[in-house]
């Protein structure tokens, strides 16, 4: 998914950003460095909360000492329900306190106040930075009991499969489930009937097989939907997720797409799959990821692209920055500044120059752009400091460092869905702020009709979100909040045409 905030940034996993950045709140085993004097007594339990989008994220740190006198510490995150997650390592320095979590590319950076209660500092992941005070208390976070009714449970009725399979040099291991109509063995001798076949494409961050977002699991939902329609469905994790092997840091879009193609490999193997009818469903980047791949492999009989960018990344992402940013509150003419800015910053990063050459342009062309900003509403930017543009230019040169971001900002899709001769449905969410359905609709139908492509279809969904939600205030910071994982009109809709065009 794509998100204001950048996909790559997520302590999150999905609320700091999937929104096209799926996945948000993404909890893994921690890797911290803590930085205090070693006379100080930080032994306790500290709380905060990140506000990621209008939405808080509890966030507590347990610190204490073990048998040998060394400090250890624990994390809990527990919108998520995940607790007592290690810490690597605590070493105390003074006042300062930083939270290292290399498995996140991030960091916890704050002091401790005189009297020992509170750290007030940042949390920095990827190419962004939030706020984060914690403070020493007794108490424990209040966990907010998640509603989510939609999430199939066994038994089902139909077969359901862990997988294991490689790619072709077998660098890679992949794990996934495996979803086929029916209820007898197909072991042995026996013929089974043949049906058509899908594999789900996760979006924007690392994310599992199901695509979980704070107990959100929309593609156990889709694959339960469609396995009880007569498909077969494969749904697997990223890279270095559940299962699957290999370093998901180091991986691009394209490199993503070539997972695909072992994905492909495998289904292709299995006894019960009609070759003559296997597609693709890819979500937000995995609507990049399905063109891509379906450009190449002439066997794709059709794909499902929901929420999919039709226009290049760039102008998509300017886009949702306003649109994030209206549906947080900000005026229409702040909104448009905040797109302003960020297309500054990534246009000078997508020219590949030098670090230093790349930082001397970004400030300067933020300085004159700041200059110029003469409305009331926009008097804000103005007053935009050295350390508001040494802030822009931090971010940019993050993601400098960062192959998946650098080749994801530079991306367009429309050479790619002009390049298809397979069958198209194309589908998004009327109030998705992250892929505005309007523009990016239109750009896909426009390259589609310069594509061999015999059908194609672009609807655009009222109600719904980037996560296909029907939603009440529609912006990001409401996913965790809606007990709808993924709404039964898209669901219907997507089914109905399946049935129509594929089966």
């Amino acid at each position: 998914m794509f998100s204001a905030l950048t996909e790559k940034f997520r302590t999150l996993k999905k609320f700091i950003m999937k929104p096209f950045f799926r996945k948000l709140l993404c909890v893994c085993p921690l890797a911290f460095l803590i930085l205090i004097t070693q006379a100080q007594n930080i032994t306790g339990t500290w709380q905060g909360s990140l506000d990621v989008q209008g939405n808080q994220i509890p966030i507590v740190f347990h610190i204490k000492k073990d048998s040998t006198n060394k400090w250890i510490a624990a994390f809990d995150s527990p919108s998520q329900h995940a607790f007592n997650l290690s810490c690597s390592d605590v070493i105390l320095k003074n006042d300062s306190v930083i939270l290292m979590m290399a498995i996140l590319n991030g960091k916890f950076a704050g002091l401790l106040n005189a009297d020992k209660s509170q750290i007030t500092g940042s949390w920095f992941q990827g190419a962004g930075s939030l706020p984060l005070t914690v403070k020493k208390t007794s108490e424990t976070a209040t966990i907010k009991e998640l509603k989510r009714p939609q999430t199939p449970r066994p038994p089902y009725p139909y077969h359901s499969e862990d997988v294991i399979y490689t790619n072709a040099n077998k660098s890679i291991q992949f794990g996934g489930t495996l979803t086929y109509p029916g209820t007898d063995s197909i072991a042995g001798s026996v013929v089974p009937h043949l049906y058509p076949a899908v594999i789900l494409i996760t979006g924007s961050g690392q994310q599992d097989r199901d695509e979980t977002l704070f107990d959100h699991k929309p593609f156990a939902v889709i694959a339960d939907y469609l396995t009880r329609r007569g498909f077969v469905v494969l749904r697997v994790d990223d890279r270095g997720m559940g299962k699957t092997t290999g370093i998901f840091s180091e991986a691009t879009t394209m490199d993503f797409a070539k997972d695909l193609e072992a994905g492909l490999d495998f289904l292709e193997k299995q006894p019960m799959v009609n070759k003559n009818k296997i597609g693709l469903i890819g979500h937000s980047e995995g609507g990049m990821i399905a063109p891509i791949v379906a450009g190449e492999r002439k066997e794709i009989n059709f794909i499902v692209l929901l929420a999919g960018p039709g226009i290049p990344i760039i102008d998509l992402m300017q886009q949702q920055t306003e649109a994030v940013s209206m549906a947080n509150g900000e005026t229409a003419s702040a909104a448009k500044a905040n797109g302003q800015l960020m297309r500054i910053v990534w246009n000078e990063v997508m020219k590949n120059e030098d670090s230093a050459t790349t930082v001397q342009h970004i400030r300067s062309k933020i300085e004159t752009w700041s200059e110029k900003l003469d409305t009331a509403a926009l008097l804000k930017f103005k007053k935009l400091d050295t350390a508001g543009i040494n802030h822009q230019v931090e971010q940019a040169m993050t993601a400098l460092n960062s192959k998946w971001y650098k080749y994801f900002i530079s991306f367009d899709p429309q050479p790619y869905l002009e390049k298809l001769n397979c069958k198209v449905l194309a589908l998004n969410g009327s109030k998705d702020v992250q892929v505005i359905a309007a523009t990016n609709l239109k750009g896909i139908k426009e390259s589609l009709q310069k594509s061999k492509s015999p059908k194609y279809d672009v609807i655009e969904i009222p109600g719904l979100n980037h996560l296909f939600q029907t939603c009440i205030q529609c912006n990001p910071g409401e996913y965790n909040d809606l007990e709808e994982s993924f709404s039964p009109r898209a669901l219907d809709l997507m089914g109905n045409w399946l049935k129509e065009n594929i089966q």
